[in-house]
């Protein structure tokens, strides 16, 4: 029953995300038909967003080495550039289909420039954490970083050994719009609660809440589900492999 409950809400989720994925194809297709029509390929625009998650990552390091800890500004520029660049995630699929571009080398070239990506910019994250005295923060940032590494992992690992394996609160969009947003959020309210902003609640030594913490309590939390999409991906790459082995011996 179990299994049947957690079954139905998995394709519950996967229904509503490939709707919301098919809404947001029609809105950018038009797009997708001009860069096809000046004559870039699916490649080109998986590089161009690998590229924009270097500039990410440089925000993060020219904030932390020029501006100051209250200065947030940083960190909500960079959440702009991470949504840009995550739209160019989208693109390269994009145009592959309708320019009747796949090929098998774009698809890993797809994936690995991904990787990378994602690495790159929470290098950016956990620099700026560290150079402004976020230590516990960047603590979380890199946890979130082996997280949202595992669920990829396990989801490349299960398909090699010929099982289907992409279920999961966590994937990559979700872990791209969940840090852009909350870091633009962070940027824009640092104008008008300050940076160094803090609340206390009396009786309570320190205080239970910072502006930064608009950036940092979301990367607390993708830190948790992550790890927790990776570990259920697992188990139902067990239970999958656990079936074919049956099935061979039976």
């Amino acid at each position: 029953m179990k299994t049947l409950t957690k079954t139905m809400a998995t394709q519950t989720t996967t229904s509503m995300r490939t709707s919301l994925q098919l809404g947001i194809y029609k809105v950018i297709d038009p797009f997708v038909k001009l860069l096809i029509k000046l004559g870039l390929t699916p490649n080109a625009v998986t590089s161009i967003g690998f590229v924009l998650n270097v500039g990410v990552a440089v925000i993060f390091i020219v904030g932390a080495e020029e501006g100051n800890r209250g200065d947030l500004s940083y960190v909500g520029w960079a959440g702009g550039l991470i949504l840009f660049a995550g739209l160019f995630d989208m693109l390269d699929g994009q145009v592959a289909r309708l320019g009747n571009m796949k090929s098998t080398f774009g698809a890993l070239y797809d994936s690995v420039l991904d990787r990378y990506s994602e690495l790159i910019m929470f290098l950016g994250i956990c620099y700026y954490l560290v150079a402004h005295h976020y230590f516990l923060s960047s603590i979380f940032a890199f946890i979130a970083l082996i997280g949202s590494m595992m669920v990829s992992y396990v989801r490349a690992r299960a398909e090699g050994l010929g099982i289907e394996c992409k279920g999961g609160l966590m994937q990559r969009p979700e872990r791209v719009v969940t840090i852009g947003l909350f870091a633009i959020l962070c940027g824009v309210l640092s104008q008008y609660l300050g940076g160094n902003y803090k609340l206390y609640i009396p009786g309570i030594r320190y205080h239970v809440f910072e502006t930064i913490s608009i950036f940092t309590v979301p990367i607390v939390i993708l830190a948790i589900l992550t790890n927790i999409t990776a570990f259920n991906r697992l188990m139902d790459a067990k239970r999958s492999l656990m079936e074919l082995d049956k099935n061979k011996t039976s």
